[in-house]
């Protein structure tokens, strides 16, 4: 039973250079109808744990669409609902709104803070747009708020960025290696100067390192947080557990199918309730999922929640990897920091 929702909101006001996801420049008329006869359809009333908002760009929408929206679920108490947000759309009377809505987590794309970097990757906001966002955000009230950090981009100092990101005291950040993707601007124009895997490999521990110094933990391969502040929309995914998803190229996983909405907003506004794709896990592939998903955690995978003897089925990729790479746990295993290096190979070996 899904305790989760994702609410996929495809416009932005210009694209990033390195975005591949699905997402259009513009508003789209008639958008929001169809999203809400997508929920109105999909939708079996059960009391959400997390509610989230991505894109795109969510806080380009009003704080009124918003609302109606946040409308149609039921929420269980203590449910995270979170809306990810432009530095450059903080606005205090906004953010105030968003609060009284129930919105209680704002998760922001900073990337880096280095101005120079942010216009070459075709970012609107400058370094002091995100601290003032922050600021913003805490005025009206928001104590649960992540930023999003990109490492390996041409010409920009992680150590200061990071640096610079934890003085503003915030709760979660999430750190990604730049990836050149096909879709994206840069698969067609790269840029220069792009640092080499093993470049990136040395930012990730150097961040590993330093944010562990300032009190945060790494809880999941790029997410860390202060204590008690852990996404958990996100962690719904990592557990492998059921979620909805609604909107224009959402994905969603309910009573064991795993389904994918049409991407074009033609398409999903002709048939919003339909699916363009779906697909029955069969119980190799949700052990496979679990594997997978489970070893991005820090607290790794639980074996004693499989209906396998995991030791048995395992032992030759066990003994191969560990204890250097991959580490027993009081319920099962999980990759140590060098194992989180080599995750790629050591996954394709279970899998």
């Amino acid at each position: 039973m899904p305790k989760s929702a994702y609410i996929h909101i495809p416009f932005c006001k210009s694209k990033c250079k390195y975005c591949s996801f699905v997402s259009f420049v513009g508003m789209k008329d008639g958008y929001f109808d169809a999203l809400l006869a997508d929920i109105n359809g999909n939708y079996k009333g059960e009391n959400l744990n997390t509610l989230y908002f991505g894109g795109g760009t969510p806080s380009l929408i009003s704080a009124e669409m918003i609302s109606n929206i946040v409308s149609e679920f039921k929420l269980a108490d203590g449910c995270e609902v979170t809306l990810e947000m432009n530095p450059d759309d903080a606005k205090l009377d906004y953010l105030n709104a968003l609060k009284d809505i129930g919105i209680n987590r704002i998760s922001m794309g900073s990337q880096t803070f280095n101005d120079d970097v942010l216009k070459l990757i075709g970012r609107r906001h400058s370094s002091k747009d995100t601290i003032m966002a922050v600021e913003t955000a805490k005025k009206a009230g928001f104590d649960n708020i992540s930023l999003d950090l990109i490492y390996g981009l041409p010409e920009a100092d992680i150590i200061k960025d990071l640096e610079i990101i934890t003085s503003l005291d915030i709760r979660h950040i999430s750190t990604y290696g730049l990836k050149i993707e096909e879709g994206s601007h840069f698969y067609n124009y790269p840029p220069k100067n792009i640092p080499d895997d093993d470049m990136q490999a040395d930012m990730y521990l150097e961040i590993n390192s330093l944010l562990e110094n300032k009190g945060y933990y790494r809880y999941e391969i790029s997410n860390f947080a202060q204590k008690g502040f852990e996404s958990k929309h996100n962690l719904n995914y990592w557990n492998n557990e059921e979620y909805y998803g609604f909107g224009a190229a959402a994905h969603g996983y309910v009573d064991g199918i795993r389904y994918s909405n049409y991407e074009t907003l033609e398409e999903y506004s002709k048939n919003p309730s339909g699916f363009a794709a779906k697909h029955r896990v069969s119980p190799q592939e949700k052990l496979e999922e679990e594997i997978f998903l489970g070893f991005r955690k820090e607290e790794g995978i639980n074996i004693q929640k499989m209906d396998i003897d995991f030791d048995k089925k395992y032992k030759s990729v066990i003994d191969k990897y560990s204890p250097r790479y991959i580490q027993k746990t009081p319920c099962g295993y999980k990759l140590t920091l060098e194992g989180v290096l080599l995750s790629n190979n050591i996954l394709s070996d279970f899998i």
